[in-house]
């Protein structure tokens, strides 16, 4: 039970922070435009420029997360699935956004200084490489969700009433609720004590 818990808690960190990456790597610039081919740097293209399913990708696997923790069963693996799904998704948008055509293309359409000639660029290596790191994360979180996540409580599971060997729900009773139960009968608890 204990490995359970720390194993749901670890899950969470890892796959919060795959989801986390993506979207700050979304926001970073993946490109340097060039002037002349010269060192004179102006401002390029970020991830979520070149592939707008970055950022939203990411929040819908943040949403897996809470929903893990909030399903079980069944559920949960479906959760899962999901979750291993937009971490493939950014995975792909990753690649699809330093893909040399895209990049040109996008540079083209917003050129105005050039006109139609090409525009000087050179890749920034970090950005795309942290997002796949998160799309990583992300798909490792799903697939772990669906094969380990039937092991893990819910949230609502110390709510939840202790079964007899005949699957009948029972009552537990506790030190508290022997208090709670004297208090409504009229009686002080803490006589005796």
């Amino acid at each position: 039970m204990r490995s359970d818990k720390r194993e749901l808690s670890i899950w969470v960190v890892a796959t919060a922070l795959g989801c986390l990456l993506v979207l700050l790597a979304a926001g970073r610039e993946w490109v340097r435009v060039l002037q002349d081919g010269a060192a004179g740097v102006t401002t390029g293209p970020t991830g979520g420029d070149l592939s707008p399913a970055l950022t939203p990708v990411a929040l819908a696997g943040l949403a897996g997360v809470v929903a893990v923790l909030a399903t079980r069963g069944t559920g949960r693996r479906v959760v899962g699935a999901v979750l291993a799904l937009c971490g493939a998704g950014v995975a792909a948008a990753t690649w699809a956004a330093i893909d040399g055509g895209n990049v040109t293309g996008w540079l083209s359409e917003r050129n105005v200084l050039h006109g139609a000639s090409g525009v000087p660029w050179e890749a920034a290596p970090l950005w795309p490489a942290v997002a796949a790191a998160g799309a990583l994360l992300m798909l490792a979180g799903g697939i772990t969700a669906i094969v380990r996540g039937g092991r893990w409580a819910g949230m609502s599971a110390r709510y939840d009433r202790a079964k007899g060997p005949d699957g009948e729900a029972k009552a537990q009773v506790s030190d508290d609720r022997a208090l709670w139960d004297a208090l409504d009968r009229g009686d002080d608890p803490t006589e005796g004590r």
